[in-house]
C-alpha cells in the first residue's frame, strides 16, 4: 500500500508583482528627444542668448559710438552706481511708481472690476455693448491708441471742447501734468483686461453661497465684501500682478502722447533707458536700467504673491 502524497496547500491566483511607475527620464532617448531638438535650439538662441547678452552689456561701457563701440571694457558695477546716484534716474523711479499706481492698481483694477459686476446684474444687450467697446480699446495698436488720446488731450483737441460746453477753460494736461494724461490713456486703453479676468472670477462663485446669503438677510453690498471679496482673492492677486508688471514696461503711449516731456514730467524708466542707450548711445548704462526696472518688477510680484492663499500658493 503506497503511501498518500501530503496535500499542497491552497493558494489563490498569483498576482504579478506591481511596476514602478516610469518616469520621463526611463523613456526618454536620444531618437525621442531628437524632434525637440530644434524647440532647444531656438530657446538658446532666442530667450537664454539675449538674456545671457544682457547680463554681460549691464557690466561693460557698451555705446554706439564713441571709444566704447570701438573698445568695449568692463567696468563692473559702475553703471549701477551710476544710475543710483543719479537724480534724473530717481525722477524716473518715482514716476514709474506714480504712473503704475494710478493707471493699474487703482485705475484698471477697480474700474475692471465695477464693470465686471456690473456686468453681472446687466441684461445682454447692455452687457454685450459694455464688452465691445472696453475690448475695442484694448485691441487697437499702442501707436493708433497713443495718437488718439493725443488728440483728446491736445490744446485745441476733444477733451477742451468738452469742457467748454460746461464753461470750463481749456486744460492743457499734456503740459501741466502729463504723467496724469498718460496714466488716464492707460486706463483707458488697459481695463478690458481687468474686466475680462474678473468677469471670469464672478462667474466661477456659485449662486447658491450668495442666494444664501441674501436669505439670511445679508444685503448686496454685505454679500460684496463678505462673499464676492474673499473668493476674488487669487484674481485679484494674478490680475495685479499681471496689469503691474506691463504696466511697469509701458513705453509706445507715453512716448508718442508726451515722449517723457516737459521737462521729464512724464519719463518713466522704459523712456530713460531709451534715452539712455539709444538718444546718448550707452548701451551698457541703458542695459543696466532694464536690470534694475527688472528688479522692481520682481520685487512687485512678491508682494503680490503675498495675497494668494496658500492652497493657490502650491
Amino acid at each position: 500500500m503506497s503511501a498518500l502524497a501530503p496535500e499542497r496547500p491552497a493558494t489563490g491566483p498569483v498576482r504579478p508583482r506591481p511596476r514602478r511607475p516610469a518616469g520621463i527620464g526611463d523613456r526618454l532617448t536620444l531618437r525621442r528627444a531628437a524632434p525637440m531638438i530644434p524647440a532647444a535650439v531656438l530657446l538658446v538662441l532666442f530667450m537664454a542668448g539675449p538674456i545671457i547678452y544682457s547680463l554681460y552689456l549691464a557690466f561693460t561701457d557698451k555705446a554706439i559710438r564713441g571709444d566704447g563701440a570701438s573698445k568695449t571694457s568692463f567696468v563692473g558695477v559702475s553703471n549701477f552706481t551710476d544710475a543710483l546716484t543719479d537724480g534724473d534716474f530717481w525722477n524716473s523711479v518715482v514716476l514709474t511708481i506714480l504712473f503704475t499706481l494710478i493707471s493699474a492698481v487703482i485705475g484698471q483694477n477697480l474700474l475692471g472690476l465695477l464693470l465686471a459686476v456690473l456686468m453681472e446684474r446687466a441684461n445682454r444687450v447692455i452687457s454685450f455693448a459694455i464688452t465691445s467697446i472696453v475690448i475695442a480699446a484694448w485691441i487697437l495698436p499702442e501707436v493708433v491708441a497713443g495718437y488718439l488720446l493725443y488728440t483728446f488731450f491736445a490744446e485745441g483737441g476733444s477733451l477742451d471742447g468738452i469742457l467748454g460746453l460746461v464753461g470750463i477753460p481749456p486744460q492743457t494736461l499734456l503740459f501741466s501734468a502729463p504723467i496724469v494724461a498718460v496714466s488716464f490713456a492707460n486706463v483707458w486703453r488697459g481695463t478690458a483686461f481687468s474686466m475680462l479676468v474678473y468677469s471670469a472670477a464672478l462667474g466661477a462663485i456659485p449662486g447658491d453661497v450668495q442666494e444664501s446669503a441674501a436669505m439670511d438677510g445679508a444685503g448686496p453690498m454685505r454679500r460684496f465684501t463678505s462673499i464676492t471679496l474673499p473668493l476674488l482673492r487669487p484674481a485679484l492677486a494674478t490680475n495685479l500682478m499681471l496689469i503691474t508688471l506691463q504696466t511697469l514696461s509701458v513705453f509706445g503711449l507715453i512716448f508718442i502722447m508726451t515722449g517723457g516731456g516737459p521737462d521729464r514730467k512724464s519719463q518713466t524708466l522704459p523712456l530713460y533707458m531709451y534715452e539712455q542707450a539709444f538718444s546718448y548711445g550707452q548701451l551698457g548704462y541703458g542695459t543696466a536700467v532694464a536690470l534694475l526696472l527688472l528688479l522692481i518688477g520682481a520685487a512687485a510680484s512678491l508682494v503680490y504673491l503675498r495675497l494668494l492663499p496658500e492652497e493657490e500658493k502650491r
